[in-house]
């Protein structure tokens, strides 16, 4: 089941990288009394993903924390570590670089997508929502080969 506004965000835990090493990002503790933008990609270093949907954010950011915006996140199900490197090419700056590397997370919001015939496996579909202490109050989910409802200008739109 996917889900939609009025639902609160399900309870996992994500990757993130710190100077220490690998480190854990509990949802519930993440989006507890925040406003939360989570965009979420198919896969780091993808075409679209690099170029656009993550650039589009980092231009943004100022602008979405100016609507009220304490947490801007990227999330994807690759590893800490390529999410860490792509941060770092894209000098991602406050967006938060979520790894989801078993897909629970994003199996647990019913945004999985079967990547398989592109030798990607499960991943995560292209979409974008905004959470106010851990209850969704916008979910923005791509039609296939689409970029435009997940999209940083879109969601600004939103707030």
């Amino acid at each position: 089941m996917t889900i939609k506004a009025g639902d609160r965000i399900p309870s996992a835990t994500l990757k993130q990288m710190t100077k220490e090493g690998p480190a854990n990002v509990k949802t519930d503790e993440l989006f507890k009394g925040k406003t939360v933008v989570l965009f979420s990609v198919p896969g780091a270093f993808t075409p679209t993903c690099h170029a656009k949907h993550l650039p589009g954010f980092v231009q943004q950011a100022g602008a979405l924390k100016a609507k009220g915006v304490d947490v801007i996140a990227c999330l994807a199900v690759n590893d800490v570590f390529v999410m860490d490197a792509w941060g770092k090419a894209s000098n991602s700056g406050d967006i938060l670089m979520l790894a989801d590397g078993n897909a629970e997370f994003t199996k647990a919001l019913g945004l999985e997508l079967d990547a398989s015939g592109f030798g990607m496996g499960t991943r995560g579909k292209r979409f974008a929502l905004i959470a106010k202490d851990g209850v969704v109050k916008a979910v923005n989910v791509e039609a296939a080969g689409e970029f435009r409802v997940s999209a940083a200008d879109y969601v600004l739109g939103q707030l």
